[in-house]
C-alpha cells in the first residue's frame, strides 16, 4: 500500500522514518529547510534515552509536488494547520483512501469525516515524544511509540485497517486497531493534555512531574477529572489511568516537554485551546466541576 505522512516533526516524521524502515512506500509531505534537508541528507533520529542516532534516506516532497494516489494518508499535522491540508487530501484521494488523523485533540477524527465525506476518516492517536532538533533531524524523547486507530460506527469498518495494523507493526511501531477508538483516543488524551497543561503552568520538563511534589499532584488530579468527565459522557475505562500515565511520564526522558509548551515558548501558534479551555468548556456543558482545569486555564489566559 502506498501511505502519505502530512506533516515530518515529531509525530509524521518518526512514523515515516519507522514505515520506511520497515520497507513500506511512504512519501512524507513536508516543506521549507526541513524538507530540503530530507531531500539532500535523509531523516535523522537522535535517541535520548540511549543516545544513538540513525540516519535514512526517506521520500519526501511538497505537497505541491506529491501527484500518486496514496491508500492511507496519515495526518500528523497540529490542530491549528487542519484546515490547510484538506485541499491536498480531497485532491489526492481515491474511493478507497483512508484517513487516519494522529493529532492530539480529542474528536479529530469526526469533525474531518464532516469535511471529508467522499473518504474514510478514522479516528486515531498516538504514543510518541519527539520534535524537530534542526531541519531534517528529530530528537525521540523515549523509546515508545503507539498508535491506536479505529472507525467511530462498525458500519465504516474494511479489512483493510487489519492490514495497516499489521504494517504498524511490521515498521516497529505498536499498532492497535481500537474495538472503541473513543474511548481509546480520550484515554491519550488523559495524558497528553494534563502533562501539557502542568508544563505550562509551572514552566516544567518531565523531570520535574516525574518527582513527588506540586507539579505531580496536578497531574494527577488533572487525570481524575478527565475519567470524571469521560463517566459523564458515557465512556467508562477498565483501567487506572492515573497509573497507566505515570509509567509512560516515568518512561521519558527528564528533559521531555510537550509540543505545545515548545510552541508557546517559541511564540508559535498552539494546541492549548483544544488542549486546556476545550476541557473546561466540556466540563461545564456536562456539569462536572473541573476545578483544576479551571485553575490552569485562568492562569493561562493572563499568561499566554
Amino acid at each position: 500500500m502506498k501511505y502519505m505522512v502530512i506533516g515530518a516533526g515529531g509525530t509524521g516524521g518518526i512514523l515515516g522514518y519507522k514505515l520506511t524502515e520497515g520497507g513500506k512506500d511512504v512519501t512524507l509531505i513536508a516543506r521549507g529547510a526541513h524538507l530540503k534537508a530530507m531531500q539532500t541528507r535523509g531523516l535523522t533520529i537522535h535517541k535520548l534515552w540511549d543516545g544513538q542516532t540513525q540516519t535514512l534516506p526517506v521520500r519526501a516532497v511538497s505537497a505541491e509536488e506529491y501527484d500518486e494516489q496514496p491508500d492511507v494518508i496519515l495526518v500528523c499535522v497540529k490542530d491549528y494547520s487542519l484546515e490547510s491540508v484538506y485541499p491536498l487530501i480531497r485532491r489526492v484521494s481515491g474511493p478507497d483512501t483512508v484517513v487516519i488523523p494522529i493529532l492530539n485533540i480529542y474528536g479529530t477524527g469526526g469533525r474531518m469525516q464532516e469535511q471529508l465525506p467522499e473518504v474514510l476518516v478514522t479516528d486515531g492517536c498516538i504514543y510518541v515524544s519527539a520534535s524537530i532538533e534542526s531541519p531534517g533531524v528529530l530528537t525521540q524523547h523515549g523509546a515508545i511509540c503507539r498508535v491506536v486507530f479505529g472507525v467511530r460506527s462498525q458500519e465504516e469498518y474494511r479489512p483493510v485497517l487489519k492490514e495497516i495494523a499489521r504494517d504498524f507493526e511490521d515498521s516497529g511501531v505498536i499498532g492497535i486497531l481500537s474495538e472503541n477508538i473513543q474511548r481509546d483516543a480520550l484515554q491519550k488524551f488523559s495524558y497528553v493534555s494534563p502533562i501539557g497543561a502542568v508544563g505550562l503552568y509551572y514552566s516544567c520538563a518531565a523531570g520535574t512531574i516525574q518527582q513527588e511534589g506540586a507539579p505531580r499532584e496536578m497531574f494527577k488530579a488533572m487525570i481524575r477529572e478527565i475519567v470524571t468527565l469521560a463517566e459523564a459522557m458515557g465512556i467508562h475505562f477498565e483501567q487506572d489511568l492515573v497509573e497507566v500515565n505515570l509509567k509512560i511520564l516515568s518512561d521519558l526522558a527528564p528533559e521531555a516537554t510537550t509540543s505545545m509548551q515548545r510552541d508557546i515558548m517559541a511564540g508559535k501558534p498552539s494546541e492549548i485551546d483544544g488542549l486546556i479551555y476545550q476541557v473546561v468548556r466540556l466540563g461545564q456543558q456536562y456539569g462536572v466541576p473541573m476545578p483544576q482545569y479551571e485553575r490552569v486555564a485562568a492562569a493561562l489566559r493572563n499568561r499566554v
